[in-house]
């Protein structure tokens, strides 16, 4: 990581729990509210996992509580996200948990040259 990068939420179990073999950055498909909250630190990712269905990745259960100053407008907390990868990305990742005892869990969320992204092993 660069200097611009600043880590909002880890995930620590998941170097204790599984050996990582592979790491990717990816972007997050995110509303106005939802940025405000990670931005706060308001964000939890310790009991997430990530899947691809039709060619498209995405992450469950990854918690970003309300936006305290957001309306009726504000964001469900523990909706899917999509994640933002180029298509051979996500066929290689694809390709290597298709095989048994391969999993895909997210690392960390932080934010590089102002973006959120999450990191993602395999």
């Amino acid at each position: 990581m660069n200097a611009k990068t600043r880590i909002v939420c880890q995930n620590k179990r998941a170097h204790y729990d599984y050996f990582i073999e592979d790491t990717y950055e990816c972007g997050l498909v995110l509303t106005g509210t939802e940025i405000k909250s990670i931005r706060l630190g308001k964000v939890s990712i310790n009991e997430s996992f990530c899947y691809i269905k039709r060619g498209e990745m995405f992450i469950d259960n990854m918690h970003i509580s309300k936006y305290e100053q957001g309306n009726i407008f504000n964001h469900d907390p523990d909706r899917k996200r999509k994640l933002l990868l180029h298509q051979k990305e996500i066929l290689k990742i694809s390709s290597k948990i298709s095989r048994e005892g391969y999993t895909l869990i997210p690392l960390d969320v932080h934010f590089s040259n102002g973006f959120a992204k999450i990191n993602l092993g395999i």
